[in-house]
This record gives C-alpha cells, sequence and structure tokens, in this order.
C-alpha cells in the first residue's frame, strides 16, 4: 500500500482552499447541502451531510490545485452508482474509484442470516497507482469515473472512464456473467505516452479484510488463508497467525480464502514479483467478532508504449471443490486437502465417494453410510491388531516373569523376552502396523470435513449446521479451550473413544518403566482432549468419529465373541512356544549385537 507522504502540493493547495472556502461562505452564507447527493448509504451513516460536504469540497479542490493540469479526474461528478444482479452476484460499482463498492453472494447466508458479504463498507481497496514524469503520484481510488451499463444475453458490460481531456483518459471495463462467480476486468490508459514514468512502473495494490461468516470465529479462521500458486504447478500459502510476510515471483493466482468462500485474483500473465502480506485481525481492538484476516497484495504493472492495457480475472464465490476444478487453472489447489498422499486420497476416494453417496441420500446419513464402508473397508487391519492384542495378553504372563528373572539384565531380558516372542510365533509390532496403515485415511478424512463446503448449512438431527458447531447449551460464559457452549457430537465421540480405549488398553500389557508416566492415564486422556479440542470444530467431523468409534467397538466385540477362538490361539502359542525356533533376519542381527554390547560391557567390567 502507498505511503503517507509530505505533499508540498497539497499543503499549499489546503492554504489556497481554506482561503477561497472562507471567501465564499462568507459570500453566499451558510447552505446545507441535500442529503440526495450522497451516493452510498455508508457515507450517510459516519458522517453528517453537512460536514461531509464540507470535508469532500475542501479534499477535491485540493487535489484540482495540487494536481493542475490533471484536476479533471477530481472532480466529483455526483454519479450515483451502478447497481445491478447476476444470477449469483449483486453489485455495486462507484463512481469514485471505479471500483466495487459492494458484492454479496446471494444465494448463501453467514451465521446472522444475511447474504455473504464479499466487498461491503469499505473491506475491500483495489487500485493502481500511476507515476508521472514530474513526480507525482496518482491513485485510481481517487479519480472520478463516469459509468455506462450495458446489458447483453449472457453478460453485463460495465465501462468506467475518468476523462483528463478528450483523448486522454483512464477506464475500467467489468464484464460480469449472468451466471457464474468468475468475471473479467480491463484497465487501461489511453493517450498518456508524455505524461507516464517509463521508469517508476504503475502498482495494483489489492487489500481486503475479510468478514466473519461462521458462528464460530476461531474455527473459521482456521481455514481462512492467503493462498497463491506460483511457477509452473506449486501452491504455498502465508502463516495462518500473526502476521506473515513475503516476496515472491512467477505467481499465477491469488486466493483470498473465507474458509467456504474466496476471493480470487488471476492476472492475463503471471506477476513477475509480488509483495504478499497476512495478518490475524481475529483478536485485535476494534474490529473482534467482526474480520477474520487482512491481506494485502502488491505488484508493478508492465508498461507498452507509455500506456497500461491489462485484464484481471476475479472469482468471488464458494470456496467448492467441484466448482473451482471446473475453471481453467488449478484453483482447486487452493483448498487444503491435505499434503502427499492424504490429499491424494481425499481427491481420488472420499471426494467421488461423498459426492456419489450425497446425491441420493441426507448430507448427515451420508456421512454415516461412508463412514460405514470405511471402516468396513479396514475391517481386515481391524481384526489383525485384535488377534496381536489377544497374543500379547496370553504371553503377558511370561513377560513379567521373564522380567522379574532379569530384573538386573536388561540385555538378558530383552533376549528371553524376543525369543519368547518368537517362538510363541507373536510380534509385539503386529500391533502398530495396522495403527500406522489407518493413519493415512484417518488424517485424510481429518483434512476432508472442516473445507467439504456441501456440509455448509445442511442439518442433520439437532444440528443445524454440519459445518459448525452442534451447540444444545449456551454456557453464558466462556471456559478456556472450550468455549462458551457445549456441543453434543463431541461428547458422545468422547464417550465412544473411552470405551474403545478401555478395550484396546485391557488387551495389551503396558508395564510401568522407573521413571516413565503412565501409559493407562495419559491413554484415558484422550477423550478429554477430543472433548475439548472438537467443541468447537464442524458437528459434520464430530459425527464421522462418534459413528466410526462406535463401529469399531461393534467390530471388535463381534471379533472377540464370533470369530476368534481364544482357548485356540492360547493352545496355539503354547505349542509353538514348545519348539524351537531359528532365530534369523533382523531379530538375529539384533540379538548378536545385544550379544557383543554384553560382552564389551564385561570387559569394561574387568
Amino acid at each position: 500500500m502507498e505511503e503517507k507522504k509530505f505533499d508540498p502540493y497539497q499543503f499549499t493547495g489546503f492554504i489556497l482552499i481554506a482561503l477561497i472556502l472562507t471567501w465564499m461562505l462568507y459570500r453566499n452564507g451558510p447552505e446545507e447541502v441535500p442529503t440526495e447527493e450522497k451516493t452510498t448509504t455508508e457515507q450517510q451513516v459516519i458522517t453528517p451531510p453537512v460536514s461531509q460536504a464540507v470535508q469532500d469540497s475542501l479534499q477535491q479542490q485540493q487535489k484540482v490545485v495540487a494536481y493542475g493540469d490533471l484536476g479533471n479526474l477530481f472532480v466529483p461528478n455526483n454519479i450515483p452508482n451502478t447497481i445491478f444482479t447476476t444470477e449469483n452476484l449483486a453489485l455495486e460499482l462507484q463512481a469514485q474509484g471505479g471500483g466495487i463498492h459492494k458484492l454479496t453472494l446471494q444465494e448463501f447466508e453467514n451465521y446472522e442470516d444475511l447474504p455473504i458479504p464479499m466487498v461491503q463498507n469499505g473491506n475491500m481497496d483495489f487500485a493502481i497507482t500511476l507515476n508521472t514524469k514530474d513526480g507525482r503520484i496518482l491513485n485510481t481510488k481517487d479519480f472520478y469515473f463516469t459509468p455506462s451499463l450495458t446489458e447483453r444475453d449472457e453478460e453485463f458490460i460495465v465501462s468506467m472512464r475518468a476523462a483528463l481531456s478528450e483523448t486522454q483518459y483512464v477506464a475500467y471495463e467489468y464484464v460480469f456473467p449472468k451466471t457464474g462467480y468468475l468475471f473479467t476486468v480491463n484497465f487501461k490508459t489511453v493517450g498518456m505516452e508524455g505524461l507516464l514514468d517509463g521508469n517508476q512502473p504503475p502498482k495494483v495494490s489489492w487489500t481486503t479484510n475479510v468478514y466473519r461468516n461462521s458462528r464460530s470465529m476461531d474455527y473459521e479462521n482456521r481455514y481462512t488463508e492467503y493462498t497463491f500458486g506460483y511457477e509452473e504447478d506449486r501452491v504455498d500459502y502465508l502463516s495462518l497467525s500473526g502476521e506473515d510476510q513475503e516476496t515472491r515471483e512467477g505467481i499465477r493466482w491469488i486466493s483470498y480464502r473465507q474458509h467456504f468462500f474466496s476471493a480470487i485474483l488471476i492476472p492475463d500473465s503471471p506477476i513477475a514479483t509480488a509483495d504478499l502480506k497476512s495478518k490475524d485481525l481475529s483478536s485485535e481492538e476494534g474490529l473482534e467478532e467482526k474480520f477474520t484476516k487482512r491481506f494485502e497484495t502488491t505488484y508493478a504493472l508492465p508498461v507498452q508504449s507509455g500506456n497500461i492495457n491489462t485484464q484481471f480475472d476475479f472469482y468471488y464465490g464458494p470456496t467448492d471443490y467441484k466448482t473451482l476444478q471446473d475453471l481453467e487453472g488449478d484453483l482447486e489447489a487452493s483448498i487444503p486437502m491435505g499434503w502427499g498422499i492424504f490429499g491424494w486420497i481425499n481427491r481420488v476416494l472420499f471426494l467421488p465417494l461423498f459426492g456419489f453417496l450425497s446425491s441420493f441420500l441426507s448430507y448427515g446419513i451420508a456421512i454415516i453410510v461412508m463412514t460405514i464402508i470405511v471402516r468396513l473397508a479396514m475391517s481386515p487391519v481391524t481384526y489383525k491388531s485384535y488377534v496381536s492384542q489377544i497374543k500379547m495378553k496370553v504371553l503377558r504372563p511370561d513377560v513379567e516373569a521373564i522380567t522379574a528373572k532379569y530384573k538386573d539384565d536388561a540385555v538378558k531380558r530383552q533376549q528371553e523376552t524376543m525369543s519368547l516372542y518368537s517362538r510363541a510365533g507373536a510380534n509385539p509390532m503386529s500391533g502398530c502396523v495396522p495403527a500406522l496403515i489407518q493413519l493415512p485415511i484417518f488424517y485424510a478424512l481429518f483434512s476432508f470435513f472442516p473445507v467439504a463446503f456441501v456440509l455448509r448449512d445442511k442439518s442433520f438431527l439437532w444440528a443445524d449446521d454440519l459445518s459448525s458447531y452442534d451447540s444444545i447449551l449456551e454456557l453464558g460464559f466462556s471456559i478456556p479451550f472450550y468455549g462458551d457452549h457445549v456441543s453434543l457430537f463431541p461428547i458422545l465421540a468422547s464417550i465412544a473413544i473411552f470405551f474403545y480405549t478401555k478395550m484396546t488398553t485391557g488387551q495389551q500389557p503396558m508395564p510401568q518403566q522407573p521413571g516413565m508416566p503412565n501409559m493407562k492415564i495419559i491413554m484415558y486422556l484422550m477423550p478429554l482432549m477430543m472433548l475439548f479440542f472438537f467443541n468447537n470444530y464442524a458437528s459434520g467431523l464430530s459425527l464421522y468419529y462418534f459413528v466410526s468409534n462406535l463401529l469399531t467397538i461393534f467390530l471388535m466385540l463381534i471379533i472377540k465373541n464370533y470369530i476368534i477362538d481364544n482357548s485356540k490361539i492360547h493352545a496355539k502359542i503354547e505349542e509353538n512356544k514348545k519348539k524351537p525356533k531359528k532365530v534369523g533376519g533382523f531379530s538375529a542381527r539384533l540379538q548378536k549385537a545385544m550379544e557383543e554390547a554384553e560382552k564389551q560391557k564385561k570387559k569394561r567390567g574387568k
């Protein structure tokens, strides 16, 4: 953004205009300016008509004096704002600055049941600064444009022109299709060959304070992020918290993602170098509960033959994967579906599956059905994990006996324990491997549900919005790390995790090592952590975890009572223990290394 510096031209203008205004007031007497001259509701609310008119008069006449022959660009034309509506967007363009004064998404509502405000009340500023050969800096947001609205079969065209003379002007041309969220802005200057400084390229400045649109501001802020695509196919992000600032090259598009809604800028050619900024506003004084973040972008424009002629495409719409995927480029990459294999699982598996299920089922039922499919697909892993737990439980008395016999000899204790596992056909790591296999699925779904736009405003049971928390009780006060309400799905998920943890920890030994914390206590802390962590998260995610853990418990009960015969497993282990089994591979090498270490220890002891 342009810094405010002392300008001697403006200072001189202020003095001269103050003298002229004093003379005019003395000559004509006080006169109230009619309120009809106001073109926006914002101006009427913020400043009384008379004082605002005097202030505008001072500012605009001061600019005329300061800029001399450019004064025509800064004379108010009293033209009302241009207002029209497409199928998806409600738009208002203003004469001053020639920019978008208001843009709302009519088919979606925020937590206050109002249309989604993408641009409103000055939260967005898009301007181009021009440098003249005589050292002046001109900003298009100070120009007064004359609009012209043309309606065609499939689009609206709004031409905005600020004329310096009959042959010199600055112009915006907006092309809004009647359907969709993508529109085009063309910016050009005509007849400016001898005016613009070729050594100081014009600069684009795009700043937006992102409105809060969800009930849980903290949850929404976690997914409100400055995203950009650069080079050929790379995507990167600015920090989610605090302030972050970077300078990047070769930028293809810039996304101001507001969790479920995005404002995306796509220049006609990659940006050579841009300054990118992001700042968290959620706790800033005066802005609390209104904005989540502020995003800023500044970069230089190329000049051709002394003039500017460039094009921007803008997308203002839902952060929906399918909608963005249908547009040219890789704009869908702005949605955090997960990195590496996790993102691949979401894009290839869960997006198509959930899209298919939700096409004929309610969204809550679709979540449950998808959870059932996932758990059934993972049931062989669950079976292997449970069998391993039973084997370890059967061997627990033998392990405890070895521990007591060789309590003063760690190497021998480890050797005998490994020999027991080998002869019994049990592997202490076999219970961990299934968990590692399930980890990609777990993390992929953890990334999928918070960014699933289709869940927004979809109700299920007591939850009126599966993309937000399912409050059943407002506390009237806030508990640190928990919130000011009680969500039911996280409670149910925590209860399910508690019983699942109790079942799994009861099947395997958890020896208490000296100086180590009690692992059972740590395991029982998981339900409590779940309760606090998910209280403000999307109820669709909590619903998934509740159903998933409930199904896992049922599967383990079925495996325990109807599939696995404990007596047969015990008899098989006892039979294997009697058979000497040759230790090979990694176990043999490990045992040999331990024996060598023991020999070296004895030598040092002598």
